[in-house]
Order: structure tokens, then C-alpha cells, then sequence
């Protein structure tokens, strides 16, 4: 059984690791390296540089056709956790799980048993892919940072930017947001930005954090101490990228994800 962290990639400000306890082979982590970093428009860069390295690389590697993002805003799983990775630390994280044909447990499968009821992957199954997905990780940010205009990364360092620059002043882009038809729960918000995007892969830093700011006036409401989230592949929302989010709270008398593990929108997703 897998007992620490095992890193796979590192960036300037996000780190893609297999968390402590992977629930699939296609399970990986992509952890914020130091926890005093704000979610910035460098880091939201490097986020995207991360995730988009990490999806291409479980395709390579594990054939993955389709993954599914999950993650807590100001909220940690409690007891069994149904729906939901268990909380690692404060650290802000984000769980991907790669989907392919002829995976052997499926992540609904493992988070519709409570948390200390789940069956890690074997050790030596993520020994199997864990050389090929840094091999694949490094390779996918370096022809992610070859195509950039500067020909180094995704977005220009903070550094390099002006204190006060155009694109720092100017409002974030648009984020729609609606209540889904059949919800889990009274607090069940989709949200999604103004433009059509086909996959996480086309988000624009300055998109991420408007769905952060999004996010964040959504966790403020009365009776929510926080969220659950989840972003399914456009693979099956029929090209549109949407994120899920949950409100939640410690006295809730119905945990929303149970629900939402079985809504059509979410279900292809993961089970």
C-alpha cells in the first residue's frame, strides 16, 4: 500500500503527483508546491501547463480517452466521503481521473464505497505507468512550452509582467452560471465561462480565475461552509465544458454527491 506521495512532475508553482492513496491507475494529483502561493495569473498558468501535461500524458501511457477533474473549495470530506477523494492536507488539490477502455475499477466504483473502505491501486500496477507518465509529463509541457509565443511557457512569468498592466486591470472574463435541471441538493450550481470552450484545454489563464471568482462568491453563501466540484469530460457533456459545484456543510442531512454520482449529466463521467 502506497503511504507517501509519489511526484511525477514539478513546475514553477504545481506539481503533478500520484496522491497517497490512488483509487485507479489513471488517478494522479496536481498539488500546489508551496501552500502560500495566491492563484494568480502565473499561477493559473502553470495550473493549466500541469493539467493539460497530465491529461496528455495518461492518454499516451494509459490510453486514457476522457478524464474527470475533481476538487474542494473551502471544504475537507468528511467521514466516509462519498463522492469524493479523502482530504491529503490544506493544500490546495485537484484529482484527475483518466478514463480508459478496459480499466479494471472505475473511480465511481471506488467513491461510492466509503473512504476507508477503497482498495488503493496495487503498487506494482502504478510501477507499470509511473516511469512512462514523468516521461510522458515532461514531454507534454516541453511541446506546450515550444509552442508558445515566447518559446518558453504557456504565460509570462510574473515577474516579467507589469505591476499594472492592461490585461490586470481589465475584468475578468464573463462566467455563466445556472441551476442544472435535475440537482443534487438546493445548493448545485453549474458554472461554465461566456465562451464556448470544447475542454480544460482551451481555458485561458484569465478564465481560471474568473471561475475561481465564481467559485469563491459561491462558497460565501448562507448555510454553505464550502464545495464540492466536479468538471466532466466534454467528451460526455457534448462538447461543453461545464464545472459542477456542490454546496456543503457539516450538518447537511443528505450528502449532495451521492446524488450527483447518479445524475445523467455527471454518471458517464465517472462510473
Amino acid at each position: 500500500m502506497q503511504l507517501s506521495r509519489r511526484l511525477l512532475f514539478g513546475s514553477a508553482v504545481w506539481e503533478v503527483t500520484r496522491p497517497r492513496t490512488p483509487l485507479t491507475s489513471g488517478h494522479l494529483m496536481i498539488r500546489l508546491s508551496n501552500p502560500a502561493t495566491a492563484l494568480d495569473q502565473r499561477s493559473a498558468a502553470d495550473w493549466l501547463r500541469c493539467h493539460n501535461a497530465a491529461r496528455r500524458a495518461l492518454a499516451d501511457v494509459l490510453g486514457a480517452d476522457t478524464c474527470t477533474l475533481l476538487f474542494a473549495h473551502r471544504w475537507h470530506p468528511l467521514g466516509a466521503a462519498i463522492g469524493e477523494p479523502a482530504a491529503e492536507s490544506s493544500t490546495p488539490t485537484f484529482h484527475l481521473f483518466g478514463r480508459w477502455d478496459g480499466e479494471p475499477v472505475t473511480p465511481a466504483e471506488q467513491l461510492s464505497l466509503p473512504a476507508q473502505r477503497r482498495k488503493p491501486a496495487e503498487d506494482r500496477d502504478l510501477d507499470t505507468y509511473d516511469a512512462g507518465l514523468r516521461s510522458a509529463l515532461l514531454k507534454a509541457a516541453a511541446a506546450a512550452a515550444a509552442k508558445a509565443p515566447d518559446g518558453s511557457a504557456t504565460e509570462p512569468r510574473a515577474e516579467t509582467l507589469p505591476a499594472t498592466g492592461p490585461e490586470e486591470t481589465a475584468p475578468l472574463p464573463a462566467i455563466r452560471a445556472w441551476t442544472p435541471s435535475s440537482p443534487a441538493g438546493s445548493d448545485h450550481t453549474v458554472l461554465a465561462p461566456d465562451r464556448p470552450i470544447g475542454s480544460v484545454e482551451d481555458v485561458t489563464p484569465r478564465e481560471l480565475l474568473a471561475l475561481a471568482a465564481a467559485l469563491e462568491t459561491l462558497a460565501l453563501r448562507p448555510a454553505v461552509t464550502g464545495l464540492s466540484c466536479v468538471v466532466p469530460d466534454t467528451a460526455v457533456t457534448d462538447g461543453r465544458l461545464e464545472l459542477h459545484a456542490l454546496g456543503r456543510s457539516a450538518g447537511e442531512a443528505v450528502n449532495p454527491f451521492e446524488m450527483l454520482l447518479r445524475a445523467p449529466e455527471i454518471s458517464p463521467a465517472l462510473l
